[in-house]
C-alpha cells in the first residue's frame, strides 16, 4: 500500500488550492515593509542605511527560518505548521502598530519575516499529495504565490492612504489570522503523516531529517536557487534605481518597468513546473542558465563611445542598449528565472522524497539569503566602479560558474552510473532510487549514490 492510496483528485486540489492561497497571503505580508516602511522611515527620521536594514530584516529571517520550519513540517505536518506559522506572524504584524522605537521595529521585523518561511511549509505539505510525475506542476502552481508581492504593491498604497500604515498593518494581520483558521479547518492531514498516525510511527528525528544535507548535491541545488530566486528578489529591488540612474527615468515609470520584470518571474512558475514534469527539470535548468547567460551578457555591456581613425580623420560612434530593449531583456530574464525556480524544486521530491522539508528548507534558505546579500554586493560594486552595469556583470559570472558546475557534476554522475553512456539519456532526471532511501550495503558499495563524490 502506498501513501497515495485512497487520495482523490479532490483531495489533491484542495491541498494545492489552500496552500497556494495561504502562501500568496504570506508573501504579501512578507513584503509589506516595501510600502509601510516609507511611512515609518519618515516618522522615525531613519537614514537610508537604517531603512535598508529594516526592509531587509524580514527577508533575512524569512530565509533562515525555512530550514527549521522545513524540519518541523516533516515531523509534525503542514496542517499543523502552516496555521501555527501564520498565527505567530499575524501577532508580530499586529504588534508593529504599538512600536515607537527603531530597535523594537527591528525585533518585530524578525517575527514578521516568518511569513517568508511559509514557502517551505507549503512545499513540504503540497508535495506529499502528488505523484512524482505531477509534483513539478503542482509545486510550480504553489510557487506562483510569489504574486503576493504584486498584491501588496497594488493594494497596500491605497490602504495606507485610507487607513494609515498602522491600519494597513492591522488589516494584514487580521487577513493572515483568518487565513490560518481557514487553512486549519479545511485542510487535511497529508497522506504521509496520516499513515504514520495509522501505523503508530513517531515523527522523524531532527538528526535524520538533516542527514541529507551532507550531500554536495543539496548545496548545488541551493546555489541554483541563489540565482533563480535570490537574484530575482535582488534585481526586483535594484532595477528601479537602475532605470532612474542609468536612463534618467521618473520613479513612477521606473517602477512600472521593474514590475514588467517581476510579474513573469512569479506567474510563469507553474509553467516551469509543467515543463519540468514533461521534459525534465535538468533540461529546464540548462535552458534557464544558458538563456540567462546570453541576456545578462547583453545587459552587462555599458554605454560606450568609440573613436577610430578613419580615412579622412577620427570617426566617433556610440553603442548602448535602448531602454525599450533593456526592458524586453529583463522580461525574458524574469521569465527564465520563474522556470528555473520551479525546476529546482522539482528535483527535491524526486531525489529526497523522505526529506523534502529539510532539503527544501536549506535550498530555500540559501536562495532567500541571495535576496539579502546581492543588493549589498550590487551597491558595493556601484560604489567601487561607478559603472551602472557591474551588477549584471557580477550576476553573469555567478551564473557561468553555476552552469559549469552543474554540467560537470551531471556528466560525472552519468559516467559513474553508466560507464558506456551509449544508452544513457543525456538529460535524465530520475535517479535509480531516491538518494535518501535505505540501500543495501553491497549496492551502495558497488554503485554509490549519484552525488556521493564530494567533487560534484
Amino acid at each position: 500500500m502506498t501513501t497515495l492510496d485512497g487520495v482523490t483528485r479532490t483531495d489533491q486540489y484542495r491541498a494545492l488550492g489552500l496552500s497556494t492561497f495561504a502562501f500568496t497571503v504570506c508573501f504579501a505580508v512578507w513584503t509589506i515593509f516595501s510600502i509601510i516602511g516609507v511611512k515609518i522611515k519618515g516618522e522615525l527620521g531613519l537614514s537610508d542605511t537604517q531603512f535598508g536594514l529594516l526592509v531587509a530584516t524580514p527577508v533575512l529571517t524569512g530565509s533562515i527560518s525555512r530550514i527549521f520550519l522545513g524540519v518541523w513540517t516533516e515531523q509534525f505536518g503542514g496542517r499543523i505548521m502552516f496555521p501555527l506559522q501564520m498565527m505567530i506572524t499575524a501577532i508580530c504584524v499586529w504588534l508593529l502598530t504599538s512600536v515607537t522605537s527603531y530597535p523594537v521595529f527591528l525585533i518585530a521585523a524578525l517575527g514578521l519575516g516568518l511569513a517568508g518561511g511559509s514557502f517551505i511549509v507549503g512545499i513540504a505539505y503540497t508535495s506529499r499529495w502528488f505523484e512524482k510525475e505531477r509534483q513539478g506542476t503542482a509545486l510550480g502552481i504553489f510557487g506562483a504565490g510569489n504574486v503576493g508581492a504584486a498584491v501588496t504593491n497594488f493594494a497596500a498604497p491605497f490602504l495606507v492612504v485610507a487607513a494609515g500604515w498602522e491600519g494597513t498593518a492591522r488589516i494584514y494581520a487580521i487577513v493572515l489570522a483568518i487565513t490560518a483558521v481557514l487553512f486549519y479547518v479545511f485542510a487535511k492531514t497529508d497522506p504521509v503523516h496520516e499513515e504514520r498516525r495509522r501505523t503508530g510511527k513517531g515523527p522523524v528525528s531532527t538528526a535524520d531529517q538533516l542527514a541529507p544535507l551532507k550531500n554536495i548535491q543539496v548545496w548545488r541545488f541551493s546555489t541554483y536557487y541563489f540565482f533563480v530566486f535570490g537574484a530575482f528578489v535582488a534585481l526586483a529591488s535594484f532595477l528601479p534605481r537602475y532605470y532612474v540612474g542609468a536612463y534618467g527615468l521618473e520613479l513612477t515609470t521606473a517602477g512600472v518597468f521593474a514590475g514588467l520584470y517581476s510579474l513573469p518571474g512569479s506567474i510563469f512558475r507553474a509553467l516551469g513546473g509543467w515543463m519540468s514534469d514533461k521534459w525534465g527539470a535538468r533540461a529546464v535548468m540548462y535552458a534557464t542558465f544558458l538563456v540567462s547567460l546570453v541576456v545578462l551578457f547583453i545587459m552587462s555591456y555599458p554605454e560606450t563611445s568609440y573613436t577610430v581613425e578613419g580615412i579622412t580623420g577620427p570617426v566617433t560612434f556610440d553603442f548602448g542598449i535602448s531602454v525599450g530593449f533593456f526592458v524586453f531583456l529583463t522580461i525574458i530574464l524574469g521569465f527564465m528565472m520563474s522556470l528555473g525556480k520551479a525546476a529546482v524544486y522539482k528535483h527535491i521530491p524526486v531525489y529526497y522524497p523522505h526529506h523534502v522539508g529539510s532539503v527544501g528548507g536549506l535550498v530555500g534558505m540559501i536562495g532567500g539569503l541571495g535576496g539579502f546579500f546581492l543588493p549589498i554586493i550590487f551597491g558595493a560594486l556601484l560604489d567601487l566602479t561607478g559603472v551602472w552595469t557591474t551588477p549584471f556583470m557580477f550576476t553573469f559570472v555567478m551564473v557561468a560558474v553555476m552552469t559549469v558546475w552543474m554540467h560537470v557534476a551531471i556528466r560525472r554522475m552519468e559516467r559513474r552510473r553508466h560507464p558506456g553512456l551509449e544508452e544513457e539519456k543525456f538529460l535524465s532526471d530520475v535517479p535509480d532510487q531516491p538518494l535518501d532511501a535505505p540501500q543495501p550495503r553491497e549496492r551502495a558499495t558497488s554503485t554509490g549514490s549519484p552525488d556521493a563524490n564530494p567533487a560534484q
